[in-house]
């Protein structure tokens, strides 16, 4: 089942935000992410805030979701006052969204552009599971203005599907690419997992090949994370199945990196590869660089200026709290100045363009010399006044930022 929510302090009935955070509204990058939080399964591996129908319960319906999904747009307005704020971007993501019609999915990015406007060029992104879009599907996405489709494609292999209790077939993953090029998408992209239990080196060789060959110009590689209180999670805790072995993590992400640089995809984030800049998610730059962000739906997370809030979990809550005229808000904080920049590094480290010197503590910049001579940051570009990860770096990053944030 999902996670719970952080603490925080209370956020105000109408949802206002300080007077600090507001200051600078519209001069930096400003993006929507849009929860969807319906499943039509739910996989072994989530603890995503997403319900299945049995898991739903009373208080709320897709039927109702995108009425609720406008109200709180409507809510982002009258919060963010008179101010210009073009979207740059927005990412509809879950759970499932294209469990909901594509009809729906358009009628939210049209509120959006009604009530702020979307600046020419933006992007828009759709998560897709393979399972739920057909050849329509696509093509009405891309008529309603999604510029941008990620299919969750997680391995080529069926045992290893299997595993993670994905229910698609391991071929629809390049049907749904082949589909979304015919409908005019230049940007698609394919999310891959490794390191699942029974998967070899040779499976996950396979499953880059099989996604490469589907053509996407934008692949995302991410480590297994056991989630506690998953069924992954109690079927590793009962022996049923081995705990991922983080050797065969770290060999896993060195043939990432070997097998998609050779294809013309280069990292631009550490779990992130696009064959060009115009490929990279922008919608996820913003999030790495600092900008801000309305999230939309049932425990979405927000930032705008400094102020992070986080709405109600449950989609009656969620429901509920619009039926009582109030804000979805559940808690905030208000990030200190040491806070935000110590994010920042953290951030800007995980990028193929580094982080500036500049941002550094003294002892951080200790750190990046110590981290240049032991094989973990580029010598170059740290003497034009970067700290870039190598690839050994990008295996021990977190170790790395603790060392330029300690």
């Amino acid at each position: 089942m999902p996670s719970t929510l952080p603490d925080g302090d209370p956020v105000p009935a109408d949802g206002s935000l300080p007077a600090a955070a507001l200051d600078g509204v519209g001069r930096r990058p400003f993006g929507f992410y849009l929860h969807v939080p319906f499943c039509v399964t739910r996989c072994g591996y989530c603890d995503f805030n997403t319900y299945t129908a049995a898991e739903l319960g009373g208080g709320a319906s897709r039927a109702a979701y995108p009425g609720q999904v406008a109200a709180e747009i409507r809510l982002a307005r009258r919060v963010l006052g008179d101010a210009d704020v073009p979207v740059s971007s927005v990412f509809i993501g879950g759970g499932t969204p294209t469990v909901l019609p594509p009809e729906q999915l358009g009628e939210m990015l049209r509120v959006i552009d009604d009530q702020f406007g979307l600046v020419p060029g933006a992007e828009v992104t759709v998560e897709a599971n393979p399972e739920t879009v057909t050849e329509r599907t696509l093509a009405t996405l891309r008529t309603s203005g999604v510029s941008r489709v990620s299919f969750g494609m997680q391995s080529a292999l069926p045992h290893v599907l299997a595993v993670l209790d994905r229910v698609h077939e391991p071929g629809r993953p390049a049907q749904c690419v082949r589909w979304a090029r015919a409908a005019g998408f230049e940007h698609v992209s394919l999310d891959l997992i490794y390191g699942t239990p029974g998967e070899s080196d040779a499976d996950w060789r396979q499953s880059l090949d099989t996604a490469l060959a589907a053509g996407p110009d934008h692949i995302s590689a991410y480590a297994l994370i056991v989630e506690e209180g998953t069924r992954l999670a109690a079927r590793i805790r009962r022996g049923e199945l081995p705990a991922p072995d983080d050797d065969a993590m770290a060999d896993r992400y060195l043939l990432a990196e070997d097998v998609l640089t050779a294809h013309g995809l280069g990292w631009y984030e550490v779990s992130n590869w696009a064959a060009s800049g115009a490929a990279q998610c922008a919608h996820n730059m913003l999030y790495w660089t600092g900008g801000d962000w309305w999230g939309v739906g049932p425990g979405a997370h927000s930032h705008v200026g400094g102020t992070r809030w986080w709405n109600v979990k449950h989609p009656s809550a969620y429901a509920g709290r619009f039926s009582a005229g109030v804000s979805p808000g559940h808690a905030r904080e208000t990030l200190t100045a040491a806070e935000r920049h110590l994010e920042r590094v953290m951030l800007l480290t995980r990028l193929s363009d580094g982080c500036p010197v500049s941002e550094l503590e003294p002892a951080g910049r200790e750190a990046a010399a110590k981290a240049v001579a032991d094989g973990l940051a580029d010598p170059a570009a740290l003497a034009a006044g970067c700290v870039v990860l190598t690839l050994r770096g990008r295996l021990l990053a977190d170790a790395v930022i603790r060392d330029l944030t300690g």
